[in-house]
Order: structure tokens, then sequence, then C-alpha cells
């Protein structure tokens, strides 16, 4: 038997708006926690390129400090070099980038010392595949290397 056709029973047959926008709330609230979650890895390769060379530049400058000799950094064609470290202090540092897309833009030369205080000095790295995200590894000569997005 069934129910009369204007009882509560017949009328229940689908979803409450209620419930609907329930459902709707949690797929944007996963949306945007994807979206966010998700970096585009251009930005984090340049980024963490940038955060090594920055650390690298730090490092050979107080090697430079404490042994009182002129430390150069060169950019080449195939990566980077350091140029008057000890031989034991320049094999441990890299020569190569993370990514072998990884390019200078300039300049190519920086001096890290021996004196405590250099001058103003900078290097601007991008990537070939995202010509349009630059990074500046900066120094004012007193503060140490740190990494600034080119507007």
């Amino acid at each position: 038997m069934s129910p009369p056709k204007g009882s509560r029973a017949a009328a229940q047959g689908g979803f409450t708006l209620l419930e609907l926008l329930v459902v709707i709330s949690i797929i944007a609230l996963a949306t945007a926690g994807v979206s966010i979650a998700m970096r585009d890895s251009g930005q984090t390769l340049v980024e963490r390129e940038a955060a090594r060379l920055a650390a690298l530049l730090e490092s050979a400058r107080a090697q430079s400090r404490a042994g009182g000799m002129p430390v150069r950094w060169r950019a080449d064609a195939g990566g980077f070099r350091f140029e008057g470290l000890p031989p034991s202090a320049l094999a441990a540092m890299p020569g190569q980038w993370l990514d072998a897309g990884t390019t200078v833009r300039a300049p190519t030369l920086l001096v890290l010392g021996p004196e405590p205080l250099i001058g103003p000095q900078q290097v601007l790295i991008t990537h070939q595949a995202y010509p349009e995200r630059t990074l500046r590894i900066a120094t004012d000569g007193v503060r140490p290397f740190t990494v600034e997005t080119v507007q």
C-alpha cells in the first residue's frame, strides 16, 4: 500500500537545499586547499637554486675572511666556480646548478673578501624554461646574501 499523495513520506525524494549547500562548501574548500598546496614548479626550482647559491656565497665569504685570502665567485657556461679557496675547501664546494636550465643574467663575477666589509654586490639568476621569474641574490656588503624577487 502506498502512502497518500499529500503525506510527508511521498514528498521526500531528493536533497534539501541545506544538504546541497554543505556539499558545495566542502567541494569549494577542498579545491582551495589543493590549489594552495600545488606550487608552481618553476618558481620552486628557481627559489631553491637561489637559496642554495646564497648559502654557498656566505660560506665562501666566511672562509675568505677566516683565511685572509680574496675569494671570487664566477659564473660560466656549465655552472659556476669559486676562485681563491684552499684546495680542501674548493673540493667541498659544488660547481654545478641543481638544474641545467639555471642561468645567470648579470653579473658573472662577485668578490667575496677577505675584508669584513665588501661593496654591495648582486647576481641575477633565472631558468631557461621560466625567463620571467628572476631572483636577485644580493648583499649590501655588511649583511648576509639574501634572495629577493626582481619586479
